[in-house]
């Protein structure tokens, strides 16, 4: 079974991201990053969601990076609880695990990992790029090591959610996400666009989901009543967006990748409207020698189907 590891800023859909990265993987441990919502409540998220797989105590989970590489004013950066709610999973408030985080920190855990297995580790990444930057910048001799890094961020040439010009993760940390794609590790990035073309689950769907009875399926619905919601009033998408746990069904089976492409991909760092925008030179008008596959099409049934098949398999 193929080793991994996750890097999440843990909330609603980075939740069924690493429940379906459980189902197909071995999971070496999971890294929590400075998101989507509070970085305590990232933690929190990240635990609970192990113990409703069945892992509870048996995946190890590591605090790292809280905050960008280049923080802006008071060290901060936007959550976005009004998408995910207060509590990152949909408002349900869940329980504390009882597993509790790691002592050591997450970007000493990757290098670590990544050393001790060389050539055997993969990284899904699907948060903000800070804890994987900060490892390459504090260990450069991982680079070569890294099997291959799959990241859920920017747009090729599309909308962004968070500005018109970016999305989520690259702008969060522009910096660590241009770091991270010019490092020279094997990169393969699903956008957006992807996430809005072919994993929307409209509200057939959730009940087809709900219609599954298991744990799996419940959990599901309990942390996407917000977003629901979210999708429906501001991006004006009638369903839920699952962007995470595409990034994990491609990573998983990437016949799941109808089309891709060999792109050189930037970053946008120092733009006053287009922070974090992802610049895909899909026209090679940069001359620049490609350096990211891009994901520029899915089987959407086939997602669907292995989304459903996570859902089942938690009784």
């Amino acid at each position: 079974m193929r080793r991994v590891i996750i890097d999440t800023d843990t909330a609603g859909d980075d939740t069924i991201a690493i429940l379906t990265a459980l189902h197909h993987f071995q999971v070496e441990g999971i890294t929590i990053t400075g998101g989507n919502v509070q970085f305590d409540q990232e933690v929190e998220n990240a635990l609970y969601t192990v113990q409703v797989a069945g892992h509870g105590g048996k995946v190890p989970v590591y605090k790292g990076c809280e905050r960008p590489l280049m923080a802006y004013g008071q060290a901060q950066h936007r959550t976005v609880e009004d998408v995910h709610g207060d509590d990152g999973m949909g408002g349900a408030h869940f329980p504390k695990a009882d597993q509790r985080p790691e002592q050591g920190h997450a970007v000493d855990f990757i290098i670590e990992k990544v050393h001790a297995n060389p050539g055997e580790i993969e990284l899904l990444a699907i948060a903000p790029l800070t804890n994987i930057a900060m490892a390459i910048q504090k260990d450069p001799t991982i680079i070569p090591e890294i099997a291959h890094l799959y990241i859920m961020g920017g747009t090729n040439n599309a909308l962004g959610n968070i500005t018109p010009a970016a999305e989520y993760n690259f702008y969060v940390d522009p910096e660590a996400a241009k770091i991270v794609l010019h490092a020279g590790i094997p990169i393969t990035m699903v956008g957006w666009e992807m996430c809005t073309q072919y994993s929307v689950m409209d509200d057939d769907d959730h009940a087809e989901i709900a219609a599954l009875g298991t744990s799996g399926a419940n959990f599901f619905t309990a942390i996407n009543k917000v977003v629901m919601q979210f999708n429906k009033s501001v991006h004006k998408l009638n369903g839920t967006t699952h962007p995470d746990t595409l990034l994990m069904a491609v990573a998983a089976d990437e016949s799941l990748m109808t089309k891709s492409g060999q792109y050189y991909v930037d970053v946008e760092a120092a733009g006053e409207l287009t922070r974090g925008y992802s610049v895909v030179d899909i026209n090679g008008r940069f001359g620049k020698a490609p350096n990211v596959r891009v994901c520029e099409a899915i089987n959407r049934p086939q997602f669907k189907s292995m989304l459903l098949d996570v859902l089942s398999a938690i009784q």
